[in-house]
C-alpha cells in the first residue's frame, strides 16, 4: 500500500495554476508519490502531466464535478488517461435530497457515466461522507442502495474511514466488506477538542489505525490518500506532513 496526498487538504493554495504548480511540488517535497486533485483550478491536462513527471507524481484519482461526467464521460476519460489517471471519483450527490425521485435520478445518470467510463477504460469511484448512511424512505441506508445497484465491476468506493466513524459505523468492518472494490481510500484522524469533534491528521487522535490499516491490505486497499478537510488554523502542509509521518512509522510510504 502507498501513502498519497488528497488535494482538497490544501485547496486554498490550488487556486491558481502558479499555486497548484507550487504545491504539488511541496507535496513531493514532503514525500508522497501519488496524489488525488480534487478543489483545484482548472488546468490543462498536458500541462498536468508535465508538472506530476516533473515532481515525481502519479495522480491516482480525481474529484470530478458530475454534471461535467454526465456532460462529456468519453472526453473526461480522455482527459484523464493524458496525465495517467484511470480513477474518475465523484465527491458527493449533486443535488441529492433523500427521496426516492432524486435516488432514482442519481442512478440512472450516474450508471450510464459507469458504463462509458469502463468502455473508455476507466473506473468510476464513489466518495461517502456521513450522510450516505442515513436510511431512504424505504428504510435501506443510503450506501446499501448504492451498492445494490452498482456493481463492482462499475463502481468502486473511494471509503472515507473519518465519515464511516463519525457516522457510527466501524471502518475496519466497513473495509472488508467493500474488499476488493476500495483500490482508493481516505485517512484522516478524529480527535476531540473540549466536547467537540475535530479532524486531525492521521495518528493524531483517536481512531484505531491499526484495525484501519490491517483490513485495508486485507481489502486490497492500494493507495491510502490523506484528506484532511479542515485544518483549525494549522498550517495544511504540516498536517499532511504530519500524516505523512505517522505512516512512514507504521511502515508504509
Amino acid at each position: 500500500m502507498r501513502t498519497g496526498a488528497q488535494f482538497y487538504t490544501i485547496k486554498d493554495y490550488c487556486k491558481t495554476l502558479d499555486g497548484l504548480s507550487e504545491s504539488l511540488a511541496r507535496v513531493a517535497d514532503i514525500g508522497y508519490t501519488t496524489v488525488q486533485l480534487s478543489g483545484v483550478c482548472a488546468y490543462d491536462p498536458e500541462w498536468m502531466a508535465q508538472e506530476l513527471k516533473k515532481n515525481g507524481l502519479t495522480c491516482v484519482l480525481t474529484h470530478t464535478k458530475g454534471p461535467r461526467m454526465i456532460e462529456a464521460p468519453e472526453q473526461v476519460c480522455r482527459n484523464h488517461k493524458i496525465f495517467g489517471c484511470r480513477n474518475i471519483g465523484l465527491s458527493s450527490m449533486p443535488n441529492f435530497d433523500f427521496s426516492e425521485e432524486s435516488y432514482q435520478n442519481f442512478v440512472n445518470s450516474y450508471h450510464k457515466v459507469a458504463e462509458i467510463f469502463v468502455q473508455e477504460g476507466c473506473k468510476l469511484y464513489f466518495h461517502n461522507h456521513a450522510d450516505t448512511f442515513a436510511r431512504l424512505p424505504d428504510g435501506k441506508q443510503l450506501f446499501e442502495r448504492i451498492l445494490e445497484d452498482f456493481s463492482p465491476e462499475l463502481l468502486n468506493i473511494t471509503l472515507d474511514t473519518y465519515w464511516v466513524q463519525f457516522a457510527g459505523g466501524d471502518p475496519a468492518a466497513w473495509l472488508r466488506k467493500l474488499a476488493g472494490r476500495v483500490e482508493c481510500i481516505h485517512l484522516k484522524d478524529m480527535c476531540m477538542v473540549g466536547k467537540e469533534q475535530h479532524m486531525a491528521p492521521v495518528g493524531w487522535g483517536n481512531m484505531n489505525f491499526d484495525a484501519i490499516l490491517s483490513a485495508a491490505e486485507d481489502a486490497g486497499s492500494q493507495y491510502l490518500l490523506v484528506e484532511q478537510d479542515l485544518c483549525y488554523g494549522e498550517d495544511p502542509f504540516v498536517c499532511l506532513k504530519k500524516s505523512y509521518d505517522y505512516l512512514k512509522s507504521v511502515g508504509l510510504q
